[in-house]
Parts: C-alpha cells; sequence; structure tokens
C-alpha cells in the first residue's frame, strides 16, 4: 500500500490520482482505453465529437430523406438505409456505450464547437450513452472585428447554460486564453454553473507552404513550457471561483503534477508525454509523485492543493507586476 495519498475529486467523482488523459485519438482504440485504465489513468477525456461532423449528419439525413420526394411521396423504398448516412455522431455514441462496459473509470465525453444551438443535443445523447460528464470545448478564434470581447464570451456561456439545461451529469468546459479579462470570464461561468474550468485551448498556429502558395496546418505538441500559462492562471483563479480547475498543455511530468495541484488543480490532462513516452507512463509520473511526495513529507496532495495559489495575496495583479519587473531586472 502507498504511503501517501494520491487522490482527488474532480466533477463530483472520487478519483484515484489527478491523471487525466485528455482528448485524443488514444480514446479511439478501446484497447487503449483499458491499457491507459490499467496504468493508473483515473479517468479519461473522450476525443472530441466536432460540431461540424454533427451538421454534416443533419445535412446528409436531409438530403436522403428529402431526394425523390417530390415524385415519389410515398416510395418509403427510396429512402436508404440508416448506416448509408449514420457517421461519426453514432459511431461516437456507440463507442462511448462500448468502452463504459469495458473500463470502470469515469468517462467523459468532449463537444467541439463554435456556436450554440443544435449541437447541444448531441449532449443529451452523450450522457444516454452512458458518459459521467462532458467537457465542452468551445474552439473559435475571434477574427470578426465587428464581434465584441463579450459577444465571444456570451457564446462560452449561452452553449453551457444550454447544455445544463438538457443533461443531469457534470459539466466542464475547455476555455481560451484569449480572454480580455479572464478571471471575471471565469466567474461569468461560474455563475452559470459550470462544474470544471478546463485551463486552456490551444490554438494550432498554421505555417505556409511556400513553394506551393499554401496555408498549411500544422500540429506541434506541447511541450513543458507549455504548462506555464495554466499553472499561472490556476494559482490566479484557486479559492476565487467553485468549480474545479483542470490542467491541461505541457503536463509530463511527476514535478509538473505537483506543481499544478500546488497552484490549485483537481486534476491534470496528458497526452503529449503519453504519445512520446507510451502508456506506462502513467505508472512512471504516479510512482515519481510518490516518491517526490515520500522525500518532502507530504502525506496527501489535499495538504499541498493551492499551497502555491494566490488566494492569500490581496492584490493577484500587483503582484503579476512586481514579478514581472523582478523577472526584467533580474535577466542579464
Amino acid at each position: 500500500m502507498s504511503q501517501v495519498d494520491l487522490s482527488t475529486t474532480y466533477l463530483g467523482f472520487n478519483l484515484k490520482n489527478p491523471i487525466v488523459p485528455s482528448a485524443s485519438p488514444l480514446s479511439k482504440d478501446i484497447a487503449l482505453v483499458k491499457k491507459m485504465e490499467d496504468a493508473g489513468a483515473a479517468a479519461i477525456v473522450m476525443y472530441s465529437l466536432f460540431e461540424e461532423e454533427i451538421t454534416h449528419e443533419m445535412l446528409e439525413l436531409f438530403h436522403h430523406t428529402t431526394h425523390h420526394t417530390e415524385s415519389f411521396a410515398e416510395a418509403l423504398t427510396y429512402f436508404p438505409e440508416a448506416e448509408g448516412y449514420m457517421h461519426g455522431p453514432e459511431e461516437y455514441l456507440e463507442h462511448i456505450y462500448k468502452i463504459k462496459q469495458a473500463v470502470g473509470i469515469p468517462i467523459i465525453g468532449s463537444l467541439n464547437g463554435s456556436t450554440p444551438g443544435g449541437w447541444t443535443r448531441y449532449a443529451k445523447l452523450i450522457e444516454e450513452a452512458g458518459a459521467d460528464a462532458i467537457e465542452l470545448n468551445v474552439y473559435m478564434l475571434a477574427t470578426d472585428p465587428a464581434m465584441s470581447s463579450w459577444d465571444i464570451e456570451n457564446i462560452y456561456i449561452e452553449t453551457l447554460r444550454l447544455v445544463k439545461e438538457t443533461v443531469g451529469i457534470p459539466v466542464a468546459i475547455k476555455i481560451s486564453p484569449y480572454i480580455s479579462s479572464l478571471a471575471h470570464f471565469a466567474h461569468q461561468l461560474d455563475t452559470n454553473g459550470v462544474d470544471g474550468l478546463t485551463l486552456f485551448n490551444r490554438f494550432y498556429q498554421p505555417d505556409i507552404d511556400l513553394e506551393n502558395l499554401e496555408v498549411v496546418p500544422n500540429i506541434i505538441l506541447s511541450n513543458r513550457q507549455s504548462m506555464r500559462l495554466p499553472l499561472r492562471w490556476i494559482a490566479i483563479l484557486y479559492g476565487k471561483i467553485q468549480a474545479d480547475l483542470a490542467a491541461t498543455s505541457g503536463v509530463n511530468t511527476a514535478e509538473d503534477v505537483i506543481k499544478l495541484t500546488m497552484a490549485g488543480a483537481k486534476v491534470t490532462q496528458m497526452f503529449a508525454a503519453l504519445h512520446e513516452f507510451g502508456i506506462d507512463h502513467i505508472k512512471t509520473v504516479i510512482s515519481e509523485m510518490e516518491k517526490w511526495m515520500i522525500e518532502h513529507e507530504y502525506d496527501s496532495l489535499h495538504t499541498m492543493r493551492g499551497s502555491m495559489s494566490y488566494k492569500s495575496v490581496s492584490n493577484p495583479g500587483g503582484f503579476e507586476r512586481a514579478n514581472y519587473m523582478k523577472a526584467l531586472n533580474s535577466f542579464k
């Protein structure tokens, strides 16, 4: 039996540790999901179901159920078999159902969109498929000069409100760091009933192919430096809002998990490290966490959580500016 307690709570679940594989292709394979559970993952965020996939399904359904009906209004034999037009969304729901039969840890469905509306219907279907919670991933880059910061934030809030009205399971939301007043925005989401905040969504930066003069998508996985942004904001938000705080981006080592826990995180989401080192890296992180905690005389994560946050700092903004000046003056 371990000499330290790595347990935590997140979205109302009692978890054996804070390691949660984030939304990624790993969850598309049931065998890999089981392997992550066996390696020690406390919960898993599913790969995302995209709004565009849902919209495509609806358009396909409309096409197939109206095609030829102007000439053969009662010719039901013209309707295609369901598997002919039910693509991603139905497969996603079935996959969640199968995973829930295979593992015993909480499964968090992921909905990825940019507009409030009909796609939230799938939040209910994800719940009915067996998901224990939902993480909303509102991925939108504000490029319209006519759209104000409040317009952007309201999309998040309205989407959250619609989903919360639809489901009975906990709802987390993965937010962008590109918000003008992030602390106020987090408070607004908290006021509207969000159960958890995942910090942060990463906007993948495209590149330009000079030979073909094309803009090309380019995915660069996060590194340990990426962790600094969620580390700072989790430390700022801890104790200021009721929602559970989850960290994602750049979580690679036991030290990263410990730092984020000290800042105030309930769980730490991980993918890049699993992609690079393999799923059994979860075991390594857990083992090294236990070793560090024993050496530094911590008996549980609870005793360290928030110990390095800004909860006791009366003016976090002033504290940040002082650190900024100190960093610049110390550089040589």
